[in-house]
Protein backbone atom coordinates (compact mmCIF):
# COMPACT_ATOMS: atom_id res chain seq x y z
CA UNK A 1 0.00 0.00 0.00
CA UNK A 2 1.32 3.78 -0.96
CA UNK A 3 2.08 6.51 1.68
CA UNK A 4 -1.12 8.40 1.90
CA UNK A 5 -0.63 12.05 0.53
CA UNK A 6 -2.68 13.10 3.33
CA UNK A 7 -4.34 12.18 6.41
CA UNK A 8 -7.86 13.58 7.63
CA UNK A 9 -8.84 13.94 11.49
CA UNK A 10 -12.16 15.97 11.09
CA UNK A 11 -15.00 17.10 14.31
CA UNK A 12 -18.62 16.31 12.96
CA UNK A 13 -21.09 19.14 14.61
CA UNK A 14 -19.75 21.90 12.77
CA UNK A 15 -17.18 21.33 10.14
CA UNK A 16 -19.07 18.13 8.41
CA UNK A 17 -22.25 18.01 10.07
CA UNK A 18 -24.83 21.74 10.54
CA UNK A 19 -24.83 22.42 13.84
CA UNK A 20 -28.48 24.01 13.02
CA UNK A 21 -29.83 21.28 11.12
CA UNK A 22 -27.52 18.44 12.48
CA UNK A 23 -27.15 16.49 9.34
CA UNK A 24 -24.00 16.35 6.47
CA UNK A 25 -24.72 17.70 3.19
CA UNK A 26 -24.87 15.50 0.14
CA UNK A 27 -22.29 17.70 -1.52
CA UNK A 28 -19.70 17.29 1.40
CA UNK A 29 -20.15 13.65 1.45
CA UNK A 30 -19.36 13.53 -2.14
CA UNK A 31 -16.02 14.93 -1.62
CA UNK A 32 -15.34 12.65 1.62
CA UNK A 33 -15.46 9.54 -1.03
CA UNK A 34 -13.58 11.55 -3.69
CA UNK A 35 -10.73 11.82 -0.90
CA UNK A 36 -11.23 7.93 0.32
CA UNK A 37 -11.08 6.70 -3.25
CA UNK A 38 -7.58 9.07 -3.11
CA UNK A 39 -6.21 6.86 -0.58
CA UNK A 40 -6.50 9.97 2.24
CA UNK A 41 -7.49 7.99 5.48
CA UNK A 42 -10.65 10.02 7.15
CA UNK A 43 -11.03 9.32 11.18
CA UNK A 44 -13.85 11.52 12.31
CA UNK A 45 -12.64 12.43 16.01
CA UNK A 46 -16.05 13.77 17.74
CA UNK A 47 -18.01 13.89 20.89
CA UNK A 48 -21.27 12.43 19.54
CA UNK A 49 -22.23 8.76 20.00
CA UNK A 50 -21.42 5.56 17.49
CA UNK A 51 -24.71 5.67 16.19
CA UNK A 52 -24.98 9.26 15.45
CA UNK A 53 -22.38 9.10 13.55
CA UNK A 54 -23.58 6.10 12.18
CA UNK A 55 -26.93 7.44 10.57
CA UNK A 56 -25.72 10.53 9.56
CA UNK A 57 -22.04 9.99 7.94
CA UNK A 58 -21.08 6.36 7.81
CA UNK A 59 -24.32 5.12 6.42
CA UNK A 60 -24.58 7.66 3.61
CA UNK A 61 -21.43 7.09 2.32
CA UNK A 62 -21.38 3.02 2.72
CA UNK A 63 -25.12 3.85 0.70
CA UNK A 64 -23.16 5.77 -1.98
CA UNK A 65 -20.20 3.13 -2.51
CA UNK A 66 -17.05 2.98 -0.53
CA UNK A 67 -14.07 1.98 -2.29
CA UNK A 68 -12.51 -1.43 -1.37
CA UNK A 69 -9.64 0.37 -0.44
CA UNK A 70 -10.96 3.44 1.87
CA UNK A 71 -9.70 3.89 5.44
CA UNK A 72 -12.72 5.16 7.22
CA UNK A 73 -12.86 5.20 11.09
CA UNK A 74 -15.00 6.91 13.72
CA UNK A 75 -13.51 7.82 17.23
CA UNK A 76 -16.74 8.76 19.44
CA UNK A 77 -17.64 10.22 23.05
CA UNK A 78 -14.26 11.68 22.72
CA UNK A 79 -12.13 8.96 22.76
CA UNK A 80 -14.55 6.54 24.64
CA UNK A 81 -16.07 4.62 21.54
CA UNK A 82 -14.56 4.11 17.94
CA UNK A 83 -15.63 1.71 14.83
CA UNK A 84 -14.76 1.10 10.99
CA UNK A 85 -16.78 1.59 7.87
CA UNK A 86 -15.97 0.17 4.99
CA UNK A 87 -18.02 -1.03 1.59
CA UNK A 88 -20.26 -3.63 3.75
CA UNK A 89 -21.01 -0.85 6.42
CA UNK A 90 -19.75 -0.11 9.90
CA UNK A 91 -17.99 -2.79 11.99
CA UNK A 92 -18.18 -4.08 15.53
CA UNK A 93 -18.39 -0.32 17.84
CA UNK A 94 -15.70 -0.59 20.62
CA UNK A 95 -16.36 0.89 24.33
CA UNK A 96 -13.67 2.12 26.40
CA UNK A 97 -15.31 1.38 29.92
CA UNK A 98 -13.29 2.70 32.00
CA UNK A 99 -14.25 6.36 30.34
CA UNK A 100 -17.81 5.83 31.63
CA UNK A 101 -19.06 8.24 33.74
CA UNK A 102 -20.70 7.17 37.20
CA UNK A 103 -24.84 6.33 36.33
CA UNK A 104 -26.10 9.10 38.77
CA UNK A 105 -24.62 11.38 36.04
CA UNK A 106 -27.72 10.24 33.49
CA UNK A 107 -29.85 10.10 36.34
CA UNK A 108 -29.19 13.55 37.02
CA UNK A 109 -29.16 14.80 33.24
CA UNK A 110 -32.58 13.45 32.98
CA UNK A 111 -34.63 14.79 36.40
CA UNK A 112 -33.35 18.63 35.50
CA UNK A 113 -34.91 17.62 31.57
CA UNK A 114 -37.80 16.54 33.15
CA UNK A 115 -38.30 19.33 35.58
CA UNK A 116 -38.23 22.39 33.40
CA UNK A 117 -35.03 22.61 31.17
CA UNK A 118 -36.47 20.14 28.69
CA UNK A 119 -38.06 23.51 27.37
CA UNK A 120 -34.71 24.23 25.67
CA UNK A 121 -32.87 20.65 25.62
CA UNK A 122 -33.25 16.65 25.36
CA UNK A 123 -31.08 13.93 26.77
CA UNK A 124 -29.05 12.24 24.29
CA UNK A 125 -29.52 8.73 25.27
CA UNK A 126 -27.45 7.09 22.54
CA UNK A 127 -24.35 7.81 24.23
CA UNK A 128 -22.27 4.63 26.02
CA UNK A 129 -19.44 6.46 28.02
CA UNK A 130 -20.46 10.25 28.30
CA UNK A 131 -24.16 12.07 29.60
CA UNK A 132 -25.43 14.61 27.27
CA UNK A 133 -28.08 16.96 26.62
CA UNK A 134 -28.31 18.77 23.35
CA UNK A 135 -30.25 21.85 22.31
CA UNK A 136 -33.75 21.53 21.02
CA UNK A 137 -33.87 22.07 17.35
CA UNK A 138 -36.63 24.09 17.92
CA UNK A 139 -35.60 26.67 19.62
CA UNK A 140 -33.35 29.72 19.40
CA UNK A 141 -29.84 29.23 19.87
CA UNK A 142 -29.38 32.50 22.94
CA UNK A 143 -32.60 30.78 23.88
CA UNK A 144 -30.99 27.57 24.85
CA UNK A 145 -27.15 29.70 25.45
CA UNK A 146 -29.15 31.28 28.30
CA UNK A 147 -30.78 27.94 29.72
CA UNK A 148 -27.62 26.21 29.31
CA UNK A 149 -26.05 28.28 31.69
CA UNK A 150 -28.45 27.89 34.13
CA UNK A 151 -28.28 24.13 33.53
CA UNK A 152 -24.19 23.98 33.83
CA UNK A 153 -24.58 25.13 37.33
CA UNK A 154 -27.00 23.13 38.05
CA UNK A 155 -25.78 20.23 37.00
CA UNK A 156 -22.57 21.21 38.64
CA UNK A 157 -24.09 21.47 41.89
CA UNK A 158 -26.30 18.35 41.83
CA UNK A 159 -22.80 15.98 40.75
CA UNK A 160 -21.17 17.57 43.78
CA UNK A 161 -23.95 16.83 45.66
CA UNK A 162 -24.11 13.18 44.82
CA UNK A 163 -19.95 13.02 46.08
CA UNK A 164 -18.69 13.40 42.23
CA UNK A 165 -15.66 15.87 41.71
CA UNK A 166 -16.10 17.87 38.68
CA UNK A 167 -14.40 20.21 36.99
CA UNK A 168 -16.32 23.37 34.67
CA UNK A 169 -15.12 26.53 33.04
CA UNK A 170 -11.91 26.11 34.74
CA UNK A 171 -13.60 25.54 38.35
CA UNK A 172 -13.15 22.27 40.46
CA UNK A 173 -14.79 21.23 43.48
CA UNK A 174 -13.40 18.15 44.39
CA UNK A 175 -15.05 14.96 45.90
CA UNK A 176 -14.00 13.55 49.31
CA UNK A 177 -10.73 12.55 48.36
CA UNK A 178 -9.92 15.39 46.89
CA UNK A 179 -10.24 14.25 43.25
CA UNK A 180 -12.00 15.78 40.19
CA UNK A 181 -12.41 13.04 37.72
CA UNK A 182 -15.30 14.58 36.08
CA UNK A 183 -15.45 17.25 33.39
CA UNK A 184 -18.86 18.98 32.91
CA UNK A 185 -18.04 20.44 29.00
CA UNK A 186 -20.32 22.83 27.05
CA UNK A 187 -20.77 23.22 23.68
CA UNK A 188 -22.79 25.08 20.99
CA UNK A 189 -25.61 22.57 20.79
CA UNK A 190 -24.85 20.57 23.99
CA UNK A 191 -23.35 20.17 27.87
CA UNK A 192 -21.07 16.94 28.13
CA UNK A 193 -19.88 15.30 31.16
CA UNK A 194 -17.70 13.05 30.56
CA UNK A 195 -13.85 11.80 32.22
CA UNK A 196 -11.19 13.92 32.36
CA UNK A 197 -8.89 11.55 30.14
CA UNK A 198 -11.62 11.81 26.99
CA UNK A 199 -10.68 14.57 24.55
CA UNK A 200 -9.78 15.51 21.25
CA UNK A 201 -5.78 14.47 21.97
CA UNK A 202 -6.99 10.95 22.98
CA UNK A 203 -9.27 10.75 19.77
CA UNK A 204 -6.08 11.47 17.87
CA UNK A 205 -3.90 8.82 19.91
CA UNK A 206 -7.29 6.43 18.76
CA UNK A 207 -6.81 7.21 15.43
CA UNK A 208 -3.44 6.75 15.08
CA UNK A 209 -3.89 3.15 16.66
CA UNK A 210 -6.69 2.42 13.94
CA UNK A 211 -4.92 3.57 10.80
CA UNK A 212 -1.34 1.71 11.77
CA UNK A 213 -3.57 -1.64 11.97
CA UNK A 214 -4.81 -1.05 8.46
CA UNK A 215 -2.11 0.57 6.52
CA UNK A 216 0.65 3.03 6.47
CA UNK A 217 0.12 6.51 8.25
CA UNK A 218 0.29 9.27 6.55
CA UNK A 219 3.40 12.41 6.34
CA UNK A 220 1.20 15.07 6.27
CA UNK A 221 -2.14 16.00 8.76
CA UNK A 222 -5.01 17.94 8.37
CA UNK A 223 -7.31 18.67 10.91
CA UNK A 224 -10.56 20.47 11.14
CA UNK A 225 -12.60 21.67 13.75
CA UNK A 226 -15.14 24.68 14.83
CA UNK A 227 -14.21 25.20 18.69
CA UNK A 228 -11.13 25.63 20.69
CA UNK A 229 -10.90 22.09 21.78
CA UNK A 230 -10.48 20.89 18.34
CA UNK A 231 -6.97 22.04 18.35
CA UNK A 232 -6.48 19.06 20.32
CA UNK A 233 -6.10 17.20 17.65
CA UNK A 234 -3.54 19.16 16.00
CA UNK A 235 -1.61 19.57 19.45
CA UNK A 236 -1.53 16.31 19.93
CA UNK A 237 -0.03 15.44 16.25
CA UNK A 238 2.48 18.04 16.16
CA UNK A 239 3.48 16.77 19.74
CA UNK A 240 4.39 13.58 18.05
CA UNK A 241 6.46 15.29 15.37
CA UNK A 242 3.65 14.97 12.12
CA UNK A 243 3.44 17.52 9.59
CA UNK A 244 -0.17 19.09 10.64
CA UNK A 245 -2.40 22.20 9.47
CA UNK A 246 -5.51 22.57 11.62
CA UNK A 247 -8.35 24.39 9.79
CA UNK A 248 -10.75 26.34 12.26
CA UNK A 249 -14.05 26.57 10.88
CA UNK A 250 -15.64 28.64 13.91
CA UNK A 251 -16.85 32.27 14.09
CA UNK A 252 -13.68 32.62 16.98
CA UNK A 253 -10.78 34.15 15.58
CA UNK A 254 -8.10 31.61 15.02
CA UNK A 255 -5.52 30.31 17.78
CA UNK A 256 -1.58 31.00 16.98
CA UNK A 257 -0.08 27.91 17.42
CA UNK A 258 3.23 26.23 16.22
CA UNK A 259 1.77 24.68 13.37
CA UNK A 260 -0.37 26.19 10.37
CA UNK A 261 -3.92 27.61 11.25
CA UNK A 262 -6.17 28.12 8.10
CA UNK A 263 -9.61 29.61 8.03
CA UNK A 264 -11.99 30.02 5.22
CA UNK A 265 -12.63 33.32 4.38
CA UNK A 266 -16.35 34.05 4.22
CA UNK A 267 -17.38 30.73 5.56
CA UNK A 268 -17.92 29.07 8.97
CA UNK A 269 -19.18 25.48 10.18
CA UNK A 270 -19.87 23.00 7.72
CA UNK A 271 -19.81 25.82 4.89
CA UNK A 272 -16.33 26.03 5.00
CA UNK A 273 -15.55 22.25 6.03
CA UNK A 274 -17.49 21.66 2.92
CA UNK A 275 -15.38 23.69 0.71
CA UNK A 276 -12.26 23.19 2.09
CA UNK A 277 -12.90 19.01 1.42
CA UNK A 278 -13.84 20.27 -2.00
CA UNK A 279 -10.44 21.97 -2.39
CA UNK A 280 -8.55 19.29 -1.28
CA UNK A 281 -10.46 16.68 -3.29
CA UNK A 282 -9.94 18.85 -6.57
CA UNK A 283 -6.21 18.65 -5.78
CA UNK A 284 -5.77 15.39 -4.46
CA UNK A 285 -7.81 13.83 -7.18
Amino acid sequence: MEMPPLGLLLDVDGPVASPVTRTAASSLLGDLRRLLAAGVPVVLNTGRSAAFVGERVLRPLVAAGLPDHARLHAVCEKGGVWTTAGPDGAAEVHVDADLAVPEVCRDVLAELVGNGYGDAMFVDASKRTMATVEARTDVPAEFYAERQRAFDADLAARLSAAGLGVQLDGRSVPDAEGRTPWRIDPSVIATDVESVRAGKALGARRALHLLRADGPLPAAWHTVGDSRSDYGMADQLHGLGAEVTHVDVGPQPPLVRPYPVLTVPGATYDAAGGEHLRVLADRLT
